[in-house]
């Protein structure tokens, strides 16, 4: 009875001891300082197994060079290969290169003889400008002639102003005559240019004509004023139906007979435009009326064998091209400049546009005036050929290497 009474009732005991089973035998629970030890001991064991990632700071070795290399040299075979066919192209048409500096070299001293171009041109349009102003007034004045009305909607009854009859009609009298003024005042000024620079061509031993400027825009205004208008009319129509045109292909009108007529209309339109240029031209160096200069001008050219196509080819997209390029020169300059010694931060860059389409009209009505100079030198030329003649003999010498009109060679002997 005395050992059934000592029966063990500690938990901890042995595992040894026969009267615990194997199943149900305890284990010491750990303390907290133990468990925390163990906690920090494992996170370190698991911190070690991977790498230390931070930001390297210090000098990197190239990777992946490979590639780097490749895309540079796919990068210089391009370049190569685009410069490649530039230089090609400028070596095969070397010939046209030259002969197009030298008759806008031409064009250049023609334009030296006869400075007062500048003065007069800008006179032009700033004429066109004054003409404009009353026209305008008349327009803002003319939205106050009315009355006022009673206008029902859904029930209500409200005031309203309604114009009178003859306004919208008045509107469009005065677009159209703004319109027309101002393809006038560009054939004035073409005419201008080109009486100006024939009295030039013409004269003798180099000798300048005096008031040559002033005979020339007495002819202008005077004789052939109705020349002038009959020439703006027809310029200032070929505008309207080509923006016609051009709008209604925006309309997306689709459709075969569409294209047709566009492709038509358009073709017509360069007919006369082309024809007017040079009709112009001739009609200021010989007075002749407009139907008449354009006839002479086209049998002018026929009999001579001569093509305008390569000079009006050069007169408009080389002159333009390189305003383009001097004008986006220098508005790099200027914003480089703006950049290193002032603070203006996005400002420099809006001010370098501005420069940029200063300089794009200044050096564009310098071109456009060049552009007539050589059209006009060129009908000179063709007089004097027709006429077995040589007034200006460095003229010759280059517009002589012109190309004659495919549409009238020879025929080949077989």
């Amino acid at each position: 009875m005395a050992s059934s009474s000592e029966e063990p009732s500690n938990l901890h005991e042995s595992p040894s001891s026969p009267t615990q089973p194997l199943l149900t035998k305890s284990y010491p629970s750990p303390s907290i300082d133990e468990t925390l030890l163990h906690s920090q001991q494992s996170n370190v064991d698991d911190h070690t197994q991977f790498n230390q990632i931070s930001y390297n700071f210090g000098p990197r070795p190239f990777k992946d060079l490979t590639f780097l290399i490749f895309f540079l040299l796919f990068c210089l075979s391009t370049f190569v290969f685009v410069i490649g066919v530039i230089v090609w192209i400028l070596v095969l048409n070397w010939h046209r290169i030259e002969l197009t500096i030298n008759i806008i070299g031409v064009a250049s001293d023609g334009l030296s003889r006869n400075l007062g171009l500048f003065g007069v041109v800008p006179c032009l349009k700033l004429g066109l400008l004054v003409f404009y102003v009353p026209i305008v007034v008349f327009l803002v004045f003319a939205r106050f002639n009315g009355s006022i009305v009673v206008k029902e909607s859904k029930g209500l009854y409200k005031c309203g102003w309604k114009q009178d009859s003859w306004v919208p009609a008045y509107y469009a009298l005065a677009i159209l005559t703004m319109l027309w003024s101002a393809t006038i005042m560009f054939e004035a000024k073409a005419y201008v240019t080109s009486a100006t620079i024939a009295q030039w061509y013409f004269s003798k031993d180099d000798s300048t004509p005096k008031r040559k400027i002033r005979s020339s825009l007495r002819n202008a205004f005077g004789p052939s004023a109705g020349t002038i208008c009959f020439s703006g009319l027809l310029v200032c129509i070929v505008r309207m139906v080509r923006a016609a045109v051009d709008c209604a292909r925006d309309e997306n009108n689709s459709g075969i007979v569409n294209v047709v007529l566009q492709c038509c209309v358009r073709a017509l339109l360069a007919a006369v435009d082309f024809l007017n240029k040079f009709t112009i031209n001739f009609s200021a160096i010989t007075g002749e009326a407009y139907c008449s200069s354009a006839r002479m001008t086209y049998e002018l050219l026929r009999r001579n064998l001569m093509s305008p196509v390569f000079v009006e080819t050069i007169s408009s997209r080389l002159l333009t091209g390189i305003i383009f390029v001097l004008s986006a020169i220098y508005a790099v300059v200027v914003c480089a400049i703006l950049n290193g010694v002032t603070d203006l931060g996005v400002s420099s860059y809006w001010v370098a546009l501005l420069a940029w389409l200063l300089l794009m009209v200044v050096l564009g009505f310098f071109v456009h005036l060049l552009d007539n100079i050589i059209d006009t030198i060129y009908v000179c030329y063709a007089i004097d050929r027709d006429r077995a003649e040589v007034s200006k003999a460095d003229v010759h010498h280059v517009y002589v290497q012109l190309p004659i009109s495919r549409s009238a060679r020879t025929p080949l002997n077989v």
